[in-house]
């Protein structure tokens, strides 16, 4: 039993961590494939859907980057 209670009580502790960690961060939590895709590998494992979707968004933030970068450029000329 204590074996039991010590298991639970560590899973909690992982638990209040994790969630005080998204708390603190105010970001959304993004699935990735595998936890490697923030590593900027293409596709690290076969779950091609999450990986497809983190690269298009990935590209949209890029151009919607250089969109911005031009229109700051433009306001300082």
């Amino acid at each position: 039993m204590s074996t039991f209670i010590l298991a639970f009580v560590c899973f909690l502790v992982v638990a209040i961590a994790m969630s005080l960690g998204y708390l603190v961060q105010r970001k959304a939590i993004a699935g990735s494939c595998g936890g490697l895709g923030s590593l900027g590998i293409d596709k690290a494992c076969d779950c091609p859907e999450p990986c497809d979707r983190k690269k298009a968004r990935l590209e949209r933030e890029e151009a919607r980057q250089t969109k911005l970068n031009e229109w700051k450029q433009n306001q300082i000329l």
